[in-house]
Formats: structure tokens, sequence, C-alpha cells
């Protein structure tokens, strides 16, 4: 049975230059339990996880798939239900974040929400290399680093951090961080490409060897 090449259109939005309202989570070893619940690991629609991003520090009950998060208690001590940080688009954050299970679900949740990146010493790094794969931009900056951009946050309602990735800096105020990223991953993000975008490049070597081979086996077109 024949199996036709089918084009199909997966990329992400390019990561060239952000700037972003920057929301503070003090905290260590977030692992990705945290970053979404696994009560909502049961779709693999790719869609619809921002609403429930960090779910159990979000809100007061305990949220469930499809739910209505509007009708929920919201715990208005959590940093991202505090005015001052919605719309923000990148997270800072402490030592090992994105620690525990695989599920690609925590990047999807993030980028769903609304994070362009995140920023903090250190990644686990299944989620790091997930990260990469679905547009969000994972940095790595000094513990000391980071520790100015939580002060800065703090001492300026409305803060803003431009992310050039082209140039591998983090501009916030009159600071200037450099970061590192390899090659082929700047690549990716700057031209919005995923797995599957990048295979798609090659769309029509793909569709030339495919004719090719039916031509050398044509059985293969064989529908029944």
């Amino acid at each position: 049975m024949r199996f036709p090449f089918l084009i199909i259109e997966k990329f992400m939005d390019k990561f060239i230059v952000h700037k972003g309202l920057v929301a503070p989570l003090d905290r260590e070893n977030v692992d990705t339990d945290a970053i979404i619940p696994k009560q909502f690991l049961k779709s693999i629609a790719r869609t619809g996880f921002g609403d429930n991003l960090f779910d159990e520090w979000r809100y007061l009950d305990v949220g469930q798939p499809g739910q209505d998060n509007s009708q929920r208690p919201i715990n208005p001590d959590f940093v991202l239900n505090q005015p001052r940080y919605k719309g923000a688009s990148v997270l800072i954050a402490r030592d090992n974040f994105g620690c525990g299970s695989s599920r690609e679900h925590a990047p999807w949740a993030l980028q769903q929400y609304g994070f362009r990146a995140v920023i903090a010493p250190s990644f686990a790094d299944i989620f790091f290399n997930n990260c990469y794969k679905n547009g969000v931009l994972p940095i790595v900056l000094s513990a000391t680093q980071v520790d100015k951009l939580f002060h800065m946050t703090a001492a300026f309602n409305g803060f803003e951090v431009t992310i050039d990735l082209p140039e591998q800096v983090v501009r916030a105020g009159d600071e200037t961080f450099q970061f590192d990223i390899s090659t082929f991953r700047k690549y990716c993000l700057v031209n919005g490409f995923d797995d599957i975008g990048l295979t798609l490049r090659h769309a029509e070597e793909i569709k030339a060897f495919e004719t090719k081979h039916l031509t050398l086996y044509p059985w293969l077109n064989k529908t029944a």
C-alpha cells in the first residue's frame, strides 16, 4: 500500500528579538508536574494547556480537564495572579527548572500561556531540549545575573527585558547579559523550524524520491 507524502504546515513562531514583561518565580526545583499537573496530560492535541499552567499554584481547588477556570477560586498570593505581572512573556526562575518527568506538555503550557522565554541558572536536560522543539527559549545565566533580574523585577513595576537571539544577549535596564546557544538551535528558533519544519525544507526532494521509488516499484502504488 502506498503512503503518499503529505505537506503538513508545522512551524513555530520565529524568535528573533523579543521585548517582554518579566514575571519572577522565586523557586528552585520547579518540576514539570507543577508546570502542568498530571491530570491534564490526557490530551495530546497540543492546544489548551496554557489555562492550566501552574494550576495547583494558581488556584485554590483541584483543577480538572475541561473545567471552566473563570469559576475557580484564585490564589491571590501566586505571582502570576498579581496584576503587575499580567501579560508577562519572560519568566525568571531558580536552579533546576523543569525537573521531574519528561512531559512535553510543560513547554506547551508555558508557550500557550504566553511565555516566549525562561531564564534560570540551570534547567533539567529533557525539559531544556523540549523547550527548543516548541519555540520556548531557555536561557541559562549565572545565579548572580539571575539575582539581579529578580531585584530589578521587584524594584520596577512593569519591568521588561529585551532578548536579542541573533546577538545572544538579554538587555535589562543598563545591564547586558550574554548567553550561550548552539548554532543549530539558534537557526531553528530564528527561522521558526520545529522538527517537521526542518524536514519540510526538503519537501521537493522527498516528493521526487517518492515518484522515482514508485516508478521502480510500481506495486507499492496498489491501494488494495
